[in-house]
């Protein structure tokens, strides 16, 4: 970690930290059933064989973490909101207490709409799911909207595409491999609707988080080259064109169902900011004929690309490399690929798994990632906020209660929170940057 001090944000930097309903708020009971509510129910799709019934049970202990928030000294709270718990009787009264406590609090608070828990009776491969969750994020905005002005449509439709609809690995648990292509289109149709939606109800401010990463080929051999474009396509192309550039890449967009043009033009609906998740760059090469394993993801043989381990960086204990340069890397391809068609970025999720109070290995990724995001808005990306994930440790979906990715440790047995050092550490970075 550098000894020499953090250098100032811009004026107007928004400083946050994020969580997901599914992952913190528990009282399971007390709200319609999601499909991660079914996945986790069958064995051996949950690695300790835990569910998120209870969780941290944010839902009745909301003022403390909201506390927490405020002793932190965050600007922003970006939080999920549940379909299914809004869909329950009394369920949306649950957010408007929350922002109403993190308004008294000074706190801002910044809704994401979907966050991977989808209904048990919806399905994304069906285009009526897009249409109704329009309908959801209308009833949302509109108990909502005269407190909140910064709104989240959707979270990484790539990986819930993929994890979830094409291996199987996440709710749904479906294995469709290249068949999962609607799941993606719908969601994006979805956030486009959910634009119109919001602005229908007065927001001003409205983005969409997609996560990214820079894609490496393993050499430069040009069969390595050409599968990592593939790869790079299919992850952060796939969801960022027709968001930007109101239309797929090449070839793509004949593969998706429907009106592809018409939706294309709700799709494009122009954005207030870009929100980019980052953890890490990914290193692809050509198949190998054998299944690989990635970040506890095993990807089947088949594929037209294999991922590859990065060598020469330190690993979260996840297992995932810890490269902040290519955070750099990545906000300012961004800026080159789509030139004034990107609107202001915000980074809506970066962080890490390690256990321990103590986690210094946290500050260290921490704040690596912050002088690469420095380095970024030098080299002229408009980067306008930087949200922490996660607050609480919390059910990390697919691996339980194993990995902790929270400023403050949870006590899964009695619930008790405890903040960790590196709370206290953004805390003080935070006072310096004021």
């Amino acid at each position: 970690m550098a000894t020499d001090p953090m250098p100032p944000f811009p004026p107007g930097f928004v400083w946050g930290v994020s969580t997901s309903a599914h992952q913190i708020e528990g009282a399971a009971d007390e709200r319609a059933p999601s499909v991660w509510d079914l996945f986790t129910a069958e064995p051996g799709r949950i690695k300790d064989g835990s569910t998120a019934a209870v969780a941290c049970d944010h839902y009745h202990r909301y003022r403390e973490d909201v506390a927490l928030l405020a002793g932190l000294g965050v600007d922003a709270y970006r939080f999920s909101v549940s379909w299914p718990r809004v869909a329950s009787p009394g369920g949306l009264d649950f957010y408007d207490r929350l922002v109403d406590e993190l308004c008294a609090a000074g706190v801002r608070p910044v809704p994401t709409l979907f966050h991977w828990d989808l209904p048990a009776d919806l399905d994304w491969l069906h285009r009526d799911t897009a249409s109704r969750f329009a309908d959801h994020v209308a009833t949302v905005a509109g108990r909502l909207c005269d407190r909140v002005d910064r709104w989240i449509t959707l979270n990484e439709p790539a990986e819930h595409t993929l994890l979830g609809h094409a291996l199987g690995v996440h709710a749904p648990g479906k294995r469709l491999l290249f068949d999962a292509l609607p799941a993606a289109h719908h969601q994006l149709l979805a956030h486009g609707l959910a634009v119109r939606a919001l602005r229908a109800a007065g927001a001003r401010d409205v983005g969409i988080a997609n996560s990214h990463g820079p894609t490496w080929p393993a050499s430069e051999e040009p069969a390595d080259v050409e599968a990592a474009g593939f790869y790079d396509l299919l992850l952060n192309r796939l969801f960022a064109d027709p968001v930007l550039l109101g239309s797929y890449p090449e070839g793509l967009g004949e593969l998706m169902p429907g009106d592809v043009q018409a939706d294309l033009e709700a799709i494009g609906e122009p954005l207030d900011f870009y929100g980019v998740n980052y953890y890490a760059p990914t290193r692809v090469g050509a198949p190998q004929g054998t299944a690989t394993d990635f970040g506890g993801v095993r990807v089947p043989d088949g594929l037209p690309f294999s991922l590859r381990q990065i060598e020469g960086h330190p690993l979260t204990d996840f297992g995932w490399p810890v490269v902040p340069d290519a955070l750099t890397e990545l906000l300012t391809g961004f800026r080159e690929r789509y030139g004034d068609r990107l609107p202001p970025v915000v980074i809506t999720e970066n962080g890490c798994s390690y256990d321990g109070l103590d986690d210094q290995d946290r500050i260290a990724y921490l704040d690596g990632h912050l002088r690469a995001l420095h380095r970024a808005i030098t080299a002229g990306v408009d980067v306008r906020g930087y949200f922490v994930w996660s607050l609480l440790d919390n059910f990390e979906w697919a691996e339980g209660y194993a990995r902790r990715f929270g400023l403050v440790h949870v006590d899964f047995g009695t619930l008790e929170r405890t903040p960790k050092a590196s709370y206290a550490w953004l805390r003080e970075l935070l006072r310096a940057q004021r």
